[in-house]
C-alpha cells in the first residue's frame, strides 16, 4: 500500500488559482509531531529477530579468531553471520558496473579495510541480546599498520573526480596571469573529515517470502536500491517491494544502498525470519561513506584593478584502498569568479577508510570555503546586513562588552542539475486527482511541494498524492539539489499529459460545450476545462468521464535535463551569505551572532520549505567553519570522537539570527517550471563568510578548519 497525504489542508493565504508559490505548512506535519509518520526502524513484524553489527577495531589487517560459541551460547541468540555462513550472492559485492555502483563489505572474507568494518552480525530475539551477543565475539587480529591522513602515502593524479568530472582542467596561461598580477595570494587550506550524521541512523527491516523481499529502509533512491539488490540476490526488481515515505535526514548517505542495509536482508535469509537491524550511531562512522579531508592550494593573481588575472587552484584528497570516489575540491573555481586563466588539478591519497561518498554539496562545500577564505571582495542582502559600514581594515570595532566584531561575506552557487523520473497521473470518475511518484522526502518537504506541483497540473485544489514506495514510477534520486526539479517535471509532464486526454475526449464529443476547441485550446482550473478563447464554455472532469462512460483516465510523464539547454546555458543557483562574528580577544571563543543570505534559486514552489532548507545549509556553513571534523587516531586508525557528544555541530544557542532572502529569478532554461535546487547552496557561501568575518574581528586568517581557539590565540 503506497503512502498517500492528500492536499487538503487550508493554505496559509489565497491561492490565487496557483498552489505553486504558495507557503503551505508541510503536508506529514501532523503526523511528525504526534509521532505518527513511521520511519523504517518503527516498523515491526510477528516473529521479528534483531541483528547488531559487531564492526573491527582496527583499520587494517584481518579477523583471526571471532568466538561465535560464546556469543551463541548467550540467552536469546539464534545466529551469528559471518564470512563462514553468510549465505551466498549472485554478484561480487566488489564489482563494479556503472558509475553510481561502491564496493560493499559484506563478509565477503576476513580481510579488514578500515575501522568500523563489519566483521560479523549476531541475531537474537531481542536488540539487547544481539547487543551482547556481538561483545561476547572477542574478536582477534592479525594487524597491519594504519595508513591515516593526507600525508600517508604517496599521491596519484586520478582519472576523474567526483562523477566522471576531469581530474584536470586547465584555461589560459596561468603562469603568465600570476607573472602579470600584480597582487598575488599563495595560500594552502585545510579541511577536515566530516561524517553526515542524519538524526535517523541507517535501518532496516526486512521480509523474505519466497523469493520476494519486502523492506523498510531510508532511501534517497529507491529505484537504484532495488536495482542494487536485485543484482545481488539474483531476483527480479519487481520481486523487491521498497517503503521509504519519510527519512529523518540523508545529506547523500542514503542515496545508494549501504552494506549494513544488505547484511540485514542476508540475515532474514540466514534465519528464515523478519529481521530488522538499526545501525549504532558509533558504526555510522566508516561503513555509510563521508566527506573526505582536503589540502588545497590555490594562487590568486590580481591586477591594478582588482580584476582576477590567474587561478590556479590544487586539491589533495584521500579515498579508501579499495573503492573510488575522489571529492571534486577544486572543481568550485570553474565558474564561479571571472578569470583569464583558471586550472584545477586533484591528486589522491589511499588510506585505511571506509570509501568516502556523496555528502552535502560535494565538492562544493571544500572548495568554495578555501575559495572564499582566499577572495573576499550584492545588494539586497549587502544592504539587509548593513554592510555599507564595515570598516574595510581588520580589528577594528569593539562592542559594548569588549569583544571583537567583524563581517565577512561569502558567495553562494551550486549546479541546477537533473536526473530522470517518471510519474503517473489520473482523474477519477467524480473528478477528483491522482498523481503517482517513487520521491523521497529526507526532510525537505518533498510530500508538500511536489503535491503542489501535482495540484497545478491537474488543474484542482486538492489531489491525492502518493509516494516514498518502490512500486510507484522512479523518482530519481534526491540528491545533488535536483529532487524538486527532476520529479516536479515529471509530475508536471504528466498531470499535462493526463488533461491532453481529458480535453481530446471533450473537444471531440458533440455534446460537449467544448466540442471542436481544438485549435484555440482549453485550459485546466478548479476542476474544469475552460475554452482558451471563451472561458464562458466550460465542462467539469466528472461530467466529461461520465458521458464517455470512463471511470478514471491516466498518463504518465517524463521529468529530465534538456541536453540542447545544457549544452548552451550555465545553469547554477547563486547567492551571497553575510556574516557577523563576535570574538573574546583574550580567550579566542568565536560566536556567529548574525547570518544573512541572499540567494536566486528559479522559482520557487514552496515558500516556507524553501527558506528552512536555505536555513538548515547556513547553519551547516557555520558547522563546516567552526565545528565539524572527525579526528582520527593515527596508530589504530580509528575515529576516537564518532558519537554526537564529541562530533560537534551547531545547536540553536551557536546560531542565534538567520535570515534568507528570496531573490526573485525567472529562468526560462533549466526547465518548463524554472526550478532550481536550494539543498546545498546554503552550505556553499556560509562557511566562507564565517571564516572571513572571524579574519575582519581578529586580523588573523586561518586556513585550517574548523577554525579552532587555540589558532587564534597563538595563530600557526
Amino acid at each position: 500500500m503506497s503512502p498517500e497525504i492528500s492536499l487538503t489542508q487550508t493554505p496559509a493565504n489565497v491561492r490565487h488559482g496557483s498552489n505553486i508559490g504558495q507557503p503551505l505548512t508541510r503536508r506529514e506535519g501532523v503526523l511528525k509531531v504526534k509521532g505518527q509518520a513511521r520511519y523504517a526502524a518503527d516498523n515491526h513484524h510477528h516473529g521479528m529477530l534483531h541483528a547488531v553489527m559487531a564492526v573491527s577495531s582496527i583499520a587494517r589487517g584481518r579477523v583471526a579468531f571471532l568466538d561465535v560459541q560464546a556469543a551463541k551460547n548467550h540467552p536469546g541468540v539464534i545466529e551469528v553471520m559471518t564470512p563462514a555462513n553468510r549465505p551466498p550472492l549472485a554478484e561480487d559485492p566488489d564489482a563494479k558496473t556503472n558509475p553510481f555502483m561502491f564496493r560493499l563489505d559484506l563478509l565477503q572474507n576476513d580481510k579488514v579495510r578500515y575501522a568500523n568494518q563489519p566483521i560479523a552480525v549476531v541475531i537474537a530475539k531481542t536488540l539487547e541480546s544481539a547487543t551482547e551477543g556481538a561483545s561476547l565475539l572477542a574478536p582477534r587480529y592479525e594487524a597491519l599498520s594504519a595508513r591515516v591522513g593526507l600525508d600517508a602515502d604517496e599521491s596519484f593524479v586520478p582519472p576523474a573526480v567526483g562523477i566522471g568530472n576531469p581530474s584536470e582542467i586547465h584555461r589560459g596561461d596561468v603562469k603568465a596571469g600570476l607573472a602579470a598580477a600584480s597582487k598575488r595570494i599563495d595560500a594552502i587550506y585545510e579541511t577536515p573529515a566530516q561524517y553526515h550524521n542524519a538524526m535517523e541512523p541507517h535501518a532496516i527491516v526486512v521480509v523474505w517470502d519466497g523469493d520476494g523481499l519486502s523492506i523498510d529502509t531510508p532511501s534517497q533512491g529507491l529505484a537504484m536500491a532495488q536495482g542494487r539488490i536485485a543484482g545481488l540476490f539474483g531476483i527480479a526488481p519487481n520481486k523487491i517491494h521498497i517503503r521509504s515515505p519519510y527519512l529523518g535526514g540523508g545529506f547523500g548517505s542514503k542515496g545508494l544502498i549501504s552494506g549494513p542495509q544488505i547484511l540485514g536482508i542476508l540475515a532474514a535469509r540466514l534465519v528464515g525470519q523478519p529481521v530488522k537491524l538499526v545501525l549504532r550511531r558509533e558504526h555510522m562512522y566508516g561503513p555509510v561513506g563521508h566527506r573526505a579531508p582536503t589540502r588545497q592550494t590555490l594562487r590568486i593573481g590580481i591586477d591594478g584593478d582588482g580584476l582576477l588575472t590567474a587561478i590556479d587552484h590544487h586539491a589533495r584528497t584521500v579515498s579508501s584502498t579499495f573503492d573510488d570516489f575522489f571529492e571534486p575540491a577544486a572543481d568550485a573555481s570553474h565558474t564561479l569568479y571571472a578569470s583569464p586563466a583558471i586550472s584545477t588539478s586533484h591528486e589522491v591519497v589511499r588510506i585505511d577508510t571506509g570509501t568516502p561518498l556523496f555528502m552535502r554539496a560535494p565538492g562544493e562545500a571544500t572548495g568554495s570555503i578555501a575559495l572564499e577564505s582566499a577572495i573576499e571582495c550584492y545588494t539586497q542582502g549587502a544592504a539587509r546586513f548593513g554592510w555599507s559600514k564595515r570598516p574595510f581594515a581588520p580589528r577594528q570595532t569593539l562592542d559594548n562588552a569588549g569583544l571583537l566584531v567583524g563581517w565577512g561575506v561569502g558567495t553562494a552557487t551550486f549546479p541546477a542539475l537533473m536526473f530522470q523520473a517518471e510519474a503517473r497521473a489520473a482523474i477519477r470518475g467524480d473528478g477528483s486527482g491522482v498523481m503517482e511518484i517513487g520521491a523521497h522526502d529526507m526532510g525537505q518537504g518533498a510530500w508538500t511541494a511536489l503535491a503542489q506541483i501535482a495540484a497545478d497540473g491537474l488543474g484542482l485544489e486538492e489531489v491525492e498524492f502518493r509516494s516514498g514506495t518502490s512500486d510507484l514510477p522512479d523518482a530519481g534520486i534526491a540528491g545533488g539539489s535536483s529532487h524538486t526539479a527532476t520529479a516536479g517535471m515529471a509530475i508536471h509532464n504528466a498531470g499535462a499529459a493526463v488533461i491532453a486526454k481529458l480535453a481530446d475526449l471533450a473537444t471531440g464529443d458533440e455534446r460537449s460545450p467544448l466540442f471542436g476547441a481544438g485549435n484555440a485550446g482549453v485550459t485546466a482550473r478548479n476542476g474544469r476545462l475552460f475554452r482558451r478563447d471563451d472561458e464562458s464554455r466550460s465542462e467539469g472532469y466528472a461530467d466529461i468521464l461520465g458521458r464517455a462512460g470512463l471511470s478514471e483516465i491516466d498518463a504518465r510523464g517524463k521529468g529530465a535535463a534538456d541536453p540542447a539547454a545544457q549544452s548552451a546555458y550555465a545553469m547554477h543557483a547563486h547567492g551571497a551569505v553575510f556574516a557577523e562574528v563576535k570574538v573574546d580577544p583574550d580567550l579566542g571563543q568565536i560566536r556567529v551572532t548574525r547570518l544573512v543570505g541572499a540567494f536566486a534559486a528559479g522559482r520557487v514552489i514552496n515558500p516556507r520549505m524553501v527558506r528552512s532548507q536555505i536555513y538548515g545549509g547556513m547553519i551547516w556553513g557555520v558547522s563546516f567553519a567552526l565545528h565539524e571534523q572527525a579526528i582520527s587516531d593515527h596508530r589504530s586508525g580509528r575515529i576516537i570522537n564518532a558519537n554526537l557528544a564529541e562530533y560537534h555541530v551547531p545547536v540553536n544557542a551557536d546560531v542565534p539570527s538567520l535570515e534568507a532572502l528570496m531573490i526573485e529569478e525567472h529562468d526560462p532554461h533549466v526547465n518548463a517550471l524554472g526550478i532550481k535546487g536550494v539543498g546545498e547552496i546554503g552550505v556553499t557561501g556560509s562557511a566562507g563568510a564565517v571564516a572571513n568575518a572571524v579574519w575582519h574581528a581578529t586580523g588573523v586568517r586561518l586556513r585550517r578548519f574548523p577554525i579552532r581557539i587555540d589558532d587564534l590565540v597563538m595563530p600557526p
